[in-house]
């Protein structure tokens, strides 16, 4: 995949990845997480510090799951390894929060993994539909 296609593809999964996770956050899971750790959340988002996370992510996720993926003409492996990026991912947050806050909900860390899985996957799988017909 050359840097134009790559570029090309980044942004479509990046706009996927927004589109899907601000559905997550404002609308379906917004009370779970008011109600799990709301003692731990600012009042005011950090868009960059959100910004930095999804672009790395997106970044991560296009260049080794979706690209390769492509390449194999694969969407089975492009889903399967989306869910594992995801899954992989969300957990290094999820399970070091569990493991060194205080506090910290074994019930968000499980619905996050399944979130990060689902997100990756479905983010993963898209991407390619458009960018390999």
């Amino acid at each position: 995949m050359n840097v134009v296609q790559f570029g090309k593809t980044y942004l479509l999964a990046l706009a996927l990845f927004f589109a899907f996770d601000m559905a997550w956050l404002g609308f379906v899971a917004k009370d779970f997480y008011r109600r799990q750790i709301g003692f731990l959340l600012k009042e005011n988002i950090s868009w960059p510090a959100a910004f930095v996370f999804y672009s790395l992510f997106v970044f991560g996720l296009v260049h080794f799951v979706i690209a390769p993926g492509i390449e194999k003409r694969s969407l089975l492996g492009v889903l399967l390894n989306g869910a594992l990026f995801g899954l992989v991912t969300y957990a290094a947050y999820d399970l070091t929060n569990l493991a060194i806050t205080k506090d910290w909900p074994l019930t968000v860390t499980v619905v996050d993994l399944a979130w990060g899985a689902f997100l990756g996957a479905a983010v993963s799988a898209l991407t390619f539909r458009v960018m390999a017909a």
